[in-house]
């Protein structure tokens, strides 16, 4: 019949033939779609860019955030790797029993004596851990193959967080090592972990810069075993570098950053346990002993000015020692006006503070041997050198300015101010991070004790006050939930009300990943390192089955 067709009919029969079958294949298409779903399958590699180098990829030693990224996922925390702990009644004794058929990356088993040899080798002197004073005074004992029993000092309330912040090392790779080689020894860049992936190599270049690290997953895992088959972090010298490889297609995700891409990206926007504030030295500048001055100037700042013109509004306000959002967060103590230059210009009148020629404020105030001084207000604010923090200080220098307060700004290198300004408090005011351990360790101590005012104490205002140091250590010790949460309430109405500082505003730290990435759902993490934190959902491959 065919044969019989004329030269258009049979190009009319073609044609509808054609169509027959296009429409066969796309029915085929939305049946399978309606019928089928996506399923996240094992496989494949991500590639994450890190600024900086891994130098002691070992818990213990750990220091710098690429150190702390690898951590994450080579090593698993003590209550991951645990059947199960329990505290006594009065919380200084706890009991961590792990659970069975656990191995480290080599397939050795992980016993007690792994976490006794970790928690010696921190608190030895000559290690110099940085969570040496984290677990200063606790004692290890051995109770079984499986089972330790911690004795603290005292009771801490919050010693739950320290648990699951420890990573522990293998004692059968570090026991011959003495405590003094220990920053010299090869498994510190080759870790045996027990975590959800393990070494397999590393790029260094001729100038000893570790420019690659390749990892592998880790069939001996306890938890739910990863979808991805290997993790590559490629490490460059500054975010240039990084932004150039992530356009380039080199990398498959990076963090911390806003997002300066060119290609398509998906970015995600995660609440961190951290703020910035401006702290006051009185200790350097008399002036600031003035409560009314130190009020004065928080009224003064415009927040949420900061947040929409420098952050393009990623961040929150900040007005207390507690984050929105963290436990034991109370909104009832946190004032509900916190900017108004005009009553800052009514709380500095009141108090004599009266405008010069130059319209910067002025008091006649008694000074030595009763002697008349002219006090004014001009101040040095101590800015470390990273563009947010300088342009932040730059605003409030205009905002003081209005209401006749000179602000003469500082700016050091980070270093500087981390090794030098912070240990020395040579500072009038300082603008610089707190960040918390966790989200749910609301423990104000290192921040606001007085026993923490100076050097290696993080107590940057140099805050001094009974109550709040009571209230501090009653936070400490209480078991008691509903009780502690009531003194939580009242220690932060205390130290907003005494104003040791101007709490700015809390940054979202952002994760910046290409689109073929699945699985992240992180809204709160409580470091970067924990944009990690639930790994094993990640998945870059992917298969159709039938509902």
């Amino acid at each position: 019949m065919f044969k019989n067709f004329s030269k258009r009919e049979r190009g009319i029969f073609a044609a509808a033939f054609l169509m027959f079958i296009l429409s066969l294949f796309f029915v085929a298409i939305d049946f399978i779609g309606q019928k089928t779903i996506l399923i996240p399958v094992s496989g494949g590699e991500f590639i994450e860019g890190v600024v900086g180098q891994p130098v002691f990829i070992n818990p213990v030693l750990a220091s710098s955030e690429a150190d702390r990224d690898l951590i994450e996922l080579i090593f698993s925390d003590l209550l991951e790797l645990a059947e199960n702990y329990r505290m006594n009644e009065n919380g200084r004794v706890w009991n961590v029993r792990l659970k069975d058929n656990l191995f480290w990356h080599d397939g050795q088993p992980i016993t007690a004596d792994d976490v006794i040899l970790t928690i010696n080798f921190i608190q030895n002197p000559d290690s110099h851990s940085p969570l040496s004073s984290v677990w200063q005074g606790v004692k290890a004992e051995r109770i079984s193959e499986r089972e330790i029993k911690l004795i603290l000092p005292e009771t801490y309330v919050f010693f739950e967080n320290t648990l699951r912040e420890l990573r522990i090392i293998p004692n059968h790779v570090f026991a011959p090592v003495p405590i003094t080689n220990l920053r010299l020894s090869d498994y510190n860049l080759e870790p045996i972990g027990n975590g959800p992936f393990k070494f397999a190599s590393f790029q260094k270049k001729r100038s000893g810069f570790v420019s690659g690290y390749h990892l592998v997953r880790n069939e001996y895992y306890v938890g739910k075993k990863p979808y991805l088959e290997k993790i590559v972090f490629n490490f460059y010298q500054n975010e240039e570098e990084l932004t150039i490889a992530f356009n380039s297609g080199k990398i498959g995700g990076f963090g911390g950053l806003k997002s300066k891409t060119k290609i398509n990206h998906q970015s995600f926007a995660l609440r961190m346990p951290r703020y910035y504030a401006i702290f006051f030295n009185a200790y350097e500048q008399d002036v600031l002993k003035d409560k009314n001055v130190r009020l004065a100037l928080i009224y003064a700042t415009d927040k949420k000015k900061i947040i929409e013109k420098i952050l393009n509004n990623d961040a929150i306000v900040v007005d207390g020692p507690l984050i929105l959002g963290m436990n034991g967060y109370s909104g009832e103590a946190y004032p509900r006006e916190s900017f108004s230059p005009e009553k800052a210009i009514q709380i500095l009148e009141a108090n004599g503070w009266q405008l010069n020629s130059d319209g910067i404020r002025e008091n006649e105030k008694e000074g030595a041997g009763k002697k008349k001084e002219v006090a004014r207000l001009e101040f040095n604010l101590v800015v470390p050198e990273m563009p947010l923090l300088i342009e932040t200080a730059r605003l409030i220098q205009e905002d003081w300015l209005k209401i006749g307060v000179k602000l003469n700004l500082i700016i050091k290198p980070v270093a500087e101010v981390s090794s030098e300004i912070i240990r020395t408090r040579n500072y009038e005011m300082l603008i610089f991070g707190n960040v918390f351990k966790s989200g749910d360790c609301p423990d104000l101590s290192s921040f606001w004790h007085s026993g923490e005012r100076f050097y290696p104490g993080l107590n940057l205002a140099l805050y001094e006050n009974k109550t709040a140091d009571a209230l501090i250590e009653s936070i400490r010790k209480n078991l008691n939930n509903e009780k502690r949460q009531r003194d939580l309430a009242v220690l932060q109405s205390l130290i907003i009300q005494d104003s040791p500082a101007i709490f700015l505003f809390s940054p979202h730290y952002f994760y910046i990943t290409k689109n073929s990435l699945r699985g992240f759902d992180e809204k709160f993490i409580y470091s970067a390192s924990g944009r990690f934190q639930n790994i094993e959902k990640w998945y870059v491959k992917t298969a159709r089955v039938f509902e």
